[in-house]
């Protein structure tokens, strides 16, 4: 009935949001055996996830508290269980990491090793929108308007928003686009016959090629330039505001993280420079 229930609110959503908590949902029953869901206790919540608190990191820790806090409140309010054992379940208290960036230096080399249109292509639009890797994959031909340097692209929760990109990206799509011939409606399609949209693991694994090729010491991953974005935006005096709503985030504090960025900035060009 949980996963039914999910599936209704989330239709829009990601399938990988649906598999994770169909997921959690198998983890937690194995973990506390196949009990009546009346029979559950705080206590055997807690110890549950004391468990997991040995080999999880705080954040993934919280994502499972959060799960078992869902199921138990959805249950609670369907009146199938009377009283609600996640109630006084807590997250876990987990250090706001600093996002990690690349420097103008890396960006230039990985720039300078590109091969072929589609490589250049892919790089300039994760620099220069700092769209997740996801809505990358899922960006077909149409959804590009290369007059005004736009694109609309599907974010989380099925939300659509409007991003730009410089006209250096502008003229990689185009040469892109025109180098191939095939019919696939996706803006990023494989190099094997036939063309098929590429997956996010294929997306992140070109990536890689790329930074190997280029000698780039720092670990290159598509996240990695959404970080870089947002710290450039930061740096040119964007505010947070405009910063939130380029990036799709729901939660101004989920921007928010990038307000420490500039310190952390200058620190890490002295640990490299200096």
């Amino acid at each position: 009935m949980y996963d039914a229930d999910k599936r209704i609110q989330y239709s829009g959503f990601s399938t990988h949001t649906l598999n994770a908590y169909a997921l959690q949902l198998k983890m937690l029953i194995g973990g506390i055996g196949d009990l009546e869901i009346e029979e559950i206790t705080l206590d055997l919540l807690k110890g549950y996830l004391s468990k997991q608190s040995d080999r999880l990191k705080p954040s993934s820790l919280g994502h499972r508290v959060r799960f078992v806090r869902s199921l138990f409140r959805f249950a609670f309010e369907e009146g199938h269980i009377s009283r609600n054992p996640a109630l006084k379940l807590r997250e876990p208290k987990t250090d706001k990491r600093i996002p990690k960036f690349l420097i103008e230096e890396d960006v230039i080399h990985l720039k300078i090793s590109c091969e072929s249109p589609r490589e250049y292509a892919m790089l300039e639009f994760l620099y220069s929108t700092g769209c997740r890797v996801g809505e990358v994959q899922k960006l077909d031909i149409e959804d590009i308007n290369l007059e005004n340097c736009s694109a609309i692209v599907n974010g989380k929760g099925a939300k659509q928003r409007e991003i730009y990109y410089t006209t250096e990206c502008k003229i990689w799509i185009k040469r892109y686009l025109e180098s191939r011939d095939d019919s696939c409606k996706a803006l990023f399609v494989t190099e094997t016959q036939p063309a098929r949209r590429m997956s996010i693991p294929t997306i992140r694994y070109s990536l890689k090629k790329l930074a190997s090729r280029s000698n780039v010491a720092v670990n290159v991953y598509p996240h990695r330039f959404r970080h870089t974005y947002a710290c450039q935006l930061l740096d040119n005096g964007a505010p947070l505001e405009f910063i939130q709503g380029m990036l799709g985030h729901e939660k101004a504090s989920t921007t928010q993280i990038y307000a420490q960025v500039r310190g952390e900035r200058r620190r890490e060009l002295y640990r490299r420079y200096f």
